[in-house]
């Protein structure tokens, strides 16, 4: 539940903000309960950062492939655990450290993760599909 908060705000600040509420179709409340979220998400996990892309914000390892994906690796790879770090890290080319960043933020947060990979494997079987009816349709 949302709770009713007043902030002080400069006004550059909330010119900016409410130019990039405007441009993303967003409610001011919206757009800044989302910055917040994010701002102290990557506060407490430094090297995570945020972007945009064709499903939406997500997490990532900065310089690195977003965590969902690191995540997904990790439950697909075998072995014990850090075999398996060892393993996604030699795969994707990261450091082992920012292995464990990414499951560490994943433990903190695993519904923003777990949804997206519903989304990615949604994605997949689509695109899946398209192909499937293009080739009936060329045969």
């Amino acid at each position: 539940m949302a709770r009713p908060t007043s902030f002080r705000l400069p006004d550059e600040l909330m010119s900016r903000i409410e130019a990039m509420a405007a441009s993303e179709g967003q409610s001011m409340s919206g757009l800044v309960s989302s910055l917040l979220d994010e701002g102290v998400k990557t506060r407490r996990f430094a090297g995570i950062v945020y972007r945009d892309g064709p499903t939406g914000r997500r997490a990532g390892v900065a310089g690195g492939p977003d965590v969902w994906e690191i995540i997904r690796d990790l439950q697909r790879a075998s072995g014990r655990e850090e075999q398996r770090i060892r393993r996604v890290a030699h795969e994707t080319g990261l450091a082992p450290a920012l292995i464990r960043l990414a499951i560490d933020f994943y433990v903190a947060f695993p519904d923003e993760i777990d949804e997206r990979m519903v989304v990615d494997q949604r994605t997949a079987d689509r695109q899946r599909e398209l192909v499937d009816r293009r080739q009936r349709l060329l045969s």
